[in-house]
């Protein structure tokens, strides 16, 4: 039985308890089954439960270190350092390397339904967002909408498609991590950590060397490695980010957006499909909104589309 299942069966048997308590494997865990208990552990209580219980090694697979599977005051510290990063701001800079990217995507289909009826459309999708990620996270045209096959697209399937490890070991390492770091055990396959830390290598020193400057996530990170800071803003920060901290958190930006945000857009457009009313309203929005800014897709008017978030949030 997967882990997935596993907790599906304890959250079907306990729904009329805000929690259960269970073991996986020596580690006592809590599954939380309760709305307002899932907001105070999210939300209210944040600050006690920052630790996701995931294996990390840091030395052995500096990839691993990235700020999902921190725990503790080394979580603490790097969360501090990139909080600047995710400002509501800052994703307004990345926008139009959005929007470029969408304008390719809407060619590659475009080109597509000239020979083909019908196309699988999560992978046209998973493309489109390795392509996006890729080119906001480390400042690099993947272009995987044009050649299925880009390194990018490979590495970051073979990542998460073909795992270095089973189930099994898994829970091993998150269970016991003194004993797998003392094992130098890896989450990390090989090839595509020696990838990943190259590109990330190769970027920052191209970047540094000829004093490039981008609206991406790459910059800011680069910053955060050189200054401690954004911009010069005043900051409580004084340690800097090392380039292994940089590179995990590039890599995490890369692996951990790509496939949800594509398996996200798949469903949202299932929906649309069989539901003709759905898909209507979400037209009428866009047009709406879009005729108010003389027919501009900007970052105030994605905003202002508030059904279609609405639509997208709830897949």
């Amino acid at each position: 039985m997967s882990t997935r299942d596993t907790f599906n069966l304890f959250y079907k048997s306990k729904k009329d308890f805000p929690f259960v308590g269970v073991y996986m494997m020596t580690t006592p865990t809590v599954v939380a089954t309760d709305l307002d208990f899932i907001k105070d552990v999210l939300i209210r209580d944040f600050n006690y439960f920052t630790d996701h219980g995931v294996y990390a090694n840091e030395r052995d697979d500096p990839l691993s270190a990235h700020l999902f599977n921190l725990d503790g005051q080394k979580w603490r510290n790097l969360r501090a350092k990139l909080s600047p990063t995710f400002t509501s701001g800052r994703m307004k800079f990345m926008f139009p390397t959005v929007l470029e990217v969408s304008d390719r995507f809407n060619e590659t289909l475009g080109e597509l339904l000239k020979t083909q009826k019908t196309h699988e459309v999560k992978d046209l999708l998973a493309r489109f967002t390795t392509d996006v990620i890729g080119t906001c996270a480390f400042g690099i045209e993947c272009n995987s909408l044009k050649d299925p096959n880009a390194e990018f697209r490979r590495y970051g399937r073979k990542h998460i498609e073909e795992p270095s490890h089973g189930a099994l070991v898994n829970r091993l390492m998150n269970a016991f991590p003194r004993i797998s770091k003392f094992l130098h055990v890896t989450r990390t396959r090989g090839d595509v950590t020696k990838f990943f830390m190259g590109i990330v290598e190769e970027t920052v020193a191209y970047r540094e060397k000829h004093n490039i400057r981008r609206n991406d996530f790459m910059d800011l990170l680069i910053q955060l490695k050189n200054h401690a800071s954004i911009d010069g803003e005043d900051s409580k920060i004084s340690e800097k980010l090392t380039f292994k901290e940089l590179a995990a958190q590039a890599f995490v930006f890369f692996v951990g957006g790509f496939e949800t945000s594509s398996s996200t857009l798949t469903f949202t457009l299932y929906e649309m499909a069989v539901n003709q009313d759905l898909q209507d309203k979400c037209r009428a929005e866009i047009n709406r909104v879009l005729e108010k800014y003389n027919g501009k897709l900007i970052y105030e008017a994605m905003n202002e589309m508030h059904y279609v978030e609405q639509t997208v949030l709830g897949m």
